[in-house]
């Protein structure tokens, strides 16, 4: 096993808080299974805190959204999550976020073996400079996946609403896709590994209203078997694809918080806090 050698648990001073409500009254408690829990956490580039004090949970086959202004610290929790920030030199964290009751930052824990259960899909379409099909068997491969490899690609390709288009051109390059065919690709290998949950960092940012609702209607259907967190900055995205909502803004020393979390529909028309309404109305942000 790995060792995580960018944790650091030492105890500091806590800055005070900023919310006009308790924490434990501004975030729902899940009646749904979770299968991802965030307690009292904290993360750090070096000496900056990007993130405070953040404790919720993600339910099991839903999609939540993490919304917020820029800079809040939606991107740093989503990679927490599967821990792409260990890449980050200086990079730490404080508290627990735990995996089915496993703690993602144990030192016993390989961190591989979380972003294989916990796939990643980002703002921009990236894929491999291979074929399509070399797309979606990589993963596979390097993770020893065992099972028909031709079954693994279709079904991967199926799963993605992307094999009908790419059925009889498996050969070719996944680059020649467009902009939205790229992003489902990606989406596509991420399931090729058999993950659980699958994180999307502003997954259609980049792409036009129509592979935009083509990308939110894949999120609908892929929620039926797996766990979805998204990032975005478009609310109406929120409103129209999440089962729960996160909102997070930044303190004043620049560290982001959970000022809210709640199912979507709640979130959106009766918010307990004041900062959510007037995010949510457009007052600021």
């Amino acid at each position: 096993m790995m060792v995580h050698t960018t944790e650091r648990r030492t105890t500091e001073d806590r800055l005070a808080a900023t919310e006009t409500l308790p924490l434990s009254e501004r975030v729902t408690r899940l009646s749904d299974e979770s299968v991802l829990e965030v307690e009292d956490f904290h993360a750090y580039y070096r000496e900056f805190r990007a993130l405070y004090n953040v404790s919720f949970q993600i339910p099991a086959r839903k999609i939540t959204a993490l919304i917020g202004p820029s800079g809040c610290g939606k991107s740093t929790l989503l990679r927490c999550m599967n821990r792409m920030n260990d890449l980050v030199p200086g990079f730490h964290i404080e508290g627990q976020m735990t995996y089915r009751g496993l703690d993602l930052y144990a030192r016993d824990v390989d961190p591989v073996e979380v972003r294989r259960r916990i796939g990643m899909v980002f703002q921009k379409p990236n894929p491999f400079p291979k074929s399509i099909y070399e797309n979606i068997a990589f993963g596979p491969k390097v993770n020893g996946i065992k099972g028909n490899m031709d079954e693994i690609v279709e079904k991967s390709l199926r799963q993605a609403a992307l094999w009908d288009d790419v059925k009889d051109k498996l050969n070719d390059s996944g680059l020649a896709l467009s902009g939205g065919q790229q992003q489902r690709l990606c989406i596509a290998r991420a399931l090729a590994v058999q993950p659980e949950i699958i994180l999307m960092d502003e997954p259609c940012s980049a792409l036009d209203p129509i592979a935009t609702l083509k990308i939110e209607d894949l999120m609908r259907d892929l929620a039926k078997d797996y766990t979805i967190v998204i990032v975005t900055h478009n609310m109406q995205q929120a409103a129209r694809v999440a089962d729960y909502t996160a909102f997070l803004m930044m303190r004043p020393d620049r560290a982001g918080e959970l000022v809210e979390f709640t199912d979507t529909d709640v979130l959106f028309t009766t918010p307990k806090d004041k900062r959510t309404e007037d995010y949510i109305t457009g007052r600021f942000g």
